[in-house]
């Protein structure tokens, strides 16, 4: 749980103490921290992985302090930190156990809040209970253990007690029962939030503007997000004449770049392979300047300001955990924003900022959104999308992790001053008991007030996420004719393929919105949520649930290779994890993703492309001990290492169907493992006493149930379960292409006006299967399309490393052009001297895992001759 940081709280000499009862050594345990871990006055007292050794992290001043005590044993324990410029004392019930000089400060400070159970920007957490902190400023003599809770007095600065924690004393079950599939299937099948009526629909205020379409100020075109340019001289009828205009190399290095660049006055920004950004002639490629920031610059976008009376025109954009302002003629920092051209920023962003007046709208990659003065850079507010304590929404988490994070994009309606974002799922993925309840603001479309930072509403779509399927697109504000009127519409499209199409003001969905009943999980602990989206209209446009009929028919041989293992994977709608089977469905790589949709304002068609790619995930209790490599190798270990490692990994995790062995002592006897070993299930074949004799079998088993190894595991139930899973293996063939019939990816046209899908073509080819006769199937894919007012829709992002240009109408590819690198962003349409350009960022890498390069590449028609 965080809490509103203070200067006093990074301030030393500092003394921190609490009570807490920790389960595991399994992970990393917070029990409390100040400041995101980038900043050099972070400190966080925890335990170490494996060891559970109490310590604290200060990586401004010395780094590690490790006392070597383990207070990871399910016991309360009094833990205590002094923190001193020079020096730091940890104690343990009272008892000093680590005493060691710190460093002199070096690094700079960035200022953020105060967490509990938690690190600060989310990701690492806590196995088991944190109570009875208190903060105080100086060092406190700590000579034993307090008699009683700790007190305010007058050196303290902080105190906080947990009431549901502080009673706990031991582990009563309440997070170890299994849902009652009895109950969830006596709920109604169905329920329907009915769309309003044309009246109560909000008539269009003119925005975005017309004439914002003929330029290309932020990445994705405008601060609407619609990706849509009013050029028209390139067209359906000479888009086969484009030819290559310029290509510029950065030679900086070789790098993946997800960013859509900008253009303004005939000058495009952009960021580089090697962390740089650049101005570039936009008519002729030739390089202006370039900047070097700290960290990484512009992710997934930044935005041109054109500048007002005094102010020059600056581009903005982030990187590491700052904002930068840059003069755009010049490259030179903003002296007066922030410190030298730079303002810290309570954590990261990926995306392109927007801005409003005086307001520069930044969403934070871990969590949060943040509104800053667009001058100066100070911070204005900040939007918490895990709600803090009074919040609203703070009641649907019964103990916020990480996550509900804005990863895509985020869009804003300029008349009317709303910031619109869409965020993550909850973490940690695939598993929910750490965070009960429906999760707000994760998969969520948010509507913020741009100047207060106020929620306006918001509209969920998957409720308490535990498959890891985000609302992962930046939105796209148009305007939609319902029963003859014009009204305004946000679009945001989502990794099971759904069109969340709602009225712009009131966040009410345009057409009924259904969800069906969903199964209950088996998994102890686990709550999910009783109803999950089943949309009809705008149609869906990818797969979610797998079923047999989805099993590839590409070849007889790749068709046996997927049916054996098919049969030991659970499946079906929003199907729940059960322990140590492989559940099958799509969409983790979307449907959609980060690069979203395009819409064209005049016809109210939305285009997006799409991955039809199945992945098979597996959860499984993990309190094992981590593996120590000094213990000696057991028989046991010996033989699993030459018999089973290579289909279930050193690590017991799981290798591709193969399922995980960790934790197999919770699921299974001695006498299944030895029936399962001899006989085979499903793609494991069976093993002899030629293969393995039974007695180096009885070694397996005994290695497998943990009993040969030197740190038991723990005897008593931690207050959750906690589980683990085996990474994102997705469900390939024998030759590795998807095992499910294409098409693999797709181009998808969506009439937002009626709702339905006017066309699907495959996007991509394998140029060798197309060579053997199998028509074109589409590629896994992450580019992202643009429209044009010439009847075009150009897209990449294909394995197959090609732009092309689609008809508007038909889905029919109407040109392509082989990039040097795969094109890992959107591309932008502009015009320099009555010329029209098609620029797009060719480096490859990324998750298609392509060769990387370091490519700008611009088309145009053929110059006219003078």
């Amino acid at each position: 749980m965080p809490v509103a940081g203070k200067a006093e709280y990074r301030q030393r000499p500092l003394t921190v103490e609490c009570r807490a009862r920790l389960d595991s050594a399994t992970a990393f345990n917070i029990l409390v921290a100040s400041d995101p871990k980038a900043s050099a006055e972070h400190w966080e007292l925890y335990t170490h992985v494996g060891s559970g050794a109490l310590a604290l992290y200060q990586p401004g001043r010395g780094g590690d302090f490790n006392s070597g005590v383990n207070i990871c044993d399910g016991q309360w324990h009094r833990l205590a930190a002094v923190i001193e410029p020079e020096r730091v004392r940890l104690f343990v019930d009272g008892k000093l156990v680590k005493e060691a000089p710190a460093a002199p400060l070096a690094g700079e400070a960035q200022p953020g809040d105060l967490a509990f159970g938690q690190l600060v920007e989310g990701g690492i957490g806590c196995d088991g209970v944190v109570d009875n902190v208190r903060l105080s400023r100086g060092a406190r003599e700590i000579s034993g253990p307090p008699a009683g809770p700790l007190t305010k007095d007058a050196s303290t600065i902080g105190l906080w007690d947990f009431e549901e924690t502080a009673a706990v004393t031991g582990n009563s079950g309440k997070y170890w029962a299994v849902e009652d599939a009895a109950a969830r299937a006596a709920l109604p099948e169905f329920k329907t939030i009915p769309a309003p009526t044309p009246d109560d629909l909000t008539p269009a205020n003119g925005f975005p503007k017309r004439d914002t379409f003929r330029n290309w100020q932020r990445s994705h075109g405008d601060n609407s997000g619609a990706r849509y340019s009013a050029l028209d001289q390139i067209n359906r009828a000479n888009v086969t004449n484009l030819q290559v205009a310029w290509t510029y190399h950065s030679k900086d290095g070789r790098a993946n770049i997800q960013c859509n660049p900008v253009i303004a006055d005939g000058v495009m920004f952009a960021p580089t392979a090697g962390n740089n950004v650049v101005a570039v002639n936009a008519a002729t490629g030739v390089e202006l300047w370039r900047f070097k920031p700290p960290g990484r610059p512009a992710h997934r976008g930044l935005i041109h300001w054109p500048g007002e009376s005094a102010e020059t025109p600056r581009i903005f954009f982030v990187a590491g955990n700052q904002l930068c302002a840059l003069d755009a003629k010049t490259g030179q920092p903003i002296a007066g924003f922030g410190q030298n051209g730079r303002a810290p920023l309570p954590g990261g962003c990926l995306v392109a900022p927007t801005i409003f007046e005086h307001i520069i709208v930044v969403p934070g990659i871990e969590r949060d959104v943040w509104g800053l003065d667009l001058l100066s850079g100070k911070l204005l507010w900040t939007f918490h999308t895990i709600p803090r304590a009074g919040e609203f929404g703070y009641d649907t988490w019964d103990r916020p992790e990480s996550g509900a994070n804005c990863w895509g994009g985020m869009a804003l309606d300029e008349a009317r001053g709303i910031a619109y974002i869409t965020t993550g799922s909850p973490k940690d993925n695939f598993t929910g008991v750490g965070h009960r309840g429906d999760n707000l603001f994760g998969n969520c479309l948010v509507a913020i007030d741009a100047r207060t930072g106020k929620r306006l509403w918001h509209f969920q779509e998957i409720h308490h996420d535990i498959w890891d399927l985000d609302t992962p697109a930046p939105p796209n504000l148009t305007t939609i004719v319902r029963d003859g009127k014009r009204v305004d519409v946000v679009a945001a499209v989502t990794k099971i393929g759904n069109t969340l199409l709602l009225d712009r003001v009131t966040g009410k969905p345009i057409f009924p919105y259904r969800e069906r009943r969903a199964p209950a999980s088996t998994l102890p602990g686990e709550q999910t949520a009783p109803y999950q989206p089943d949309v009809e209209w705008p149609q869906p446009f990818a797969r979610m649930e797998f079923k047999s009929g989805d099993l590839t028919d590409r070849s007889d041989e790749a068709t046996s290779s997927v049916e054996t293992r098919f049969k030991s994977t659970t499946t079906g709608f929003f199907q729940p994890f059960a322990e140590g089977k492989m559940n099958l469905f799509f969409g983790i790589h979307g449907g959609a993703e980060w690069t979203g949709a395009c819409v064209d304002p005049a016809s109210g068609r939305l285009f997006v492309s799409a991955n039809h790619v199945p992945w098979i995930v597996s959860v499984f209790r993990d309190e094992d001990p981590p593996y120590d490599p000094r213990t000696p190798r057991t028989r046991g270990q010996e033989v699993f290492e030459t018999i089973c490692a290579q289909c279930h990994g050193t690590n017991r995790v799981g290798i591709g169907m193969a399922p995980p062995l960790r934790g197999l002592r919770h699921r299974l006897t001695d006498q299944a493992i030895i029936d399962q070993v001899r006989q085979g299930k499903n793609g494991m074949p069976a093993q002899p006493t030629n293969v393995i004799s039974d007695p180096d079998l009885a070694k397996l088993v005994d290695f497998l149930m943990l009993r040969d190894q030197p740190s038991p595991p723990p005897a008593t139930k931690g207050e959750r379960p906690r589980y683990s899973y085996n990474g994102y293996p997705k469900f390939l063939d024998h030759e590795g292409y998807p095992g499910c019939k294409p098409p693999w990816g797709t181009l998808n046209c969506i009439d937002l006006n009626s709702g339905k899908k006017l066309w699907a073509v495959p996007l991509g080819e394998y140029p060798e299967l197309t060579k053997d006769g199998i028509p074109k199937t589409g590629t896994e894919n992450f580019g992202g399309a643009s429209a044009t007012a010439g009847g075009l829709v150009f897209c990449a992002g294909t394995r197959d490393a090609k732009i092309r240009a689609f008809d508007q109408d038909t889905g029919a590819e109407l040109w392509s052009a082989k990039l040097p690198w795969v094109g890992s962003a959107p591309p932008a349409c502009y015009e320099v001297a009555g010329r029209q350009y098609i620029v797009i960022a060719a480096t490859g890498g990324g998750k298609l895992g392509t060769p990387v390069g370091d490519a700008y590449v611009a088309f145009a028609l053929p110059a006219a001759n003078p």
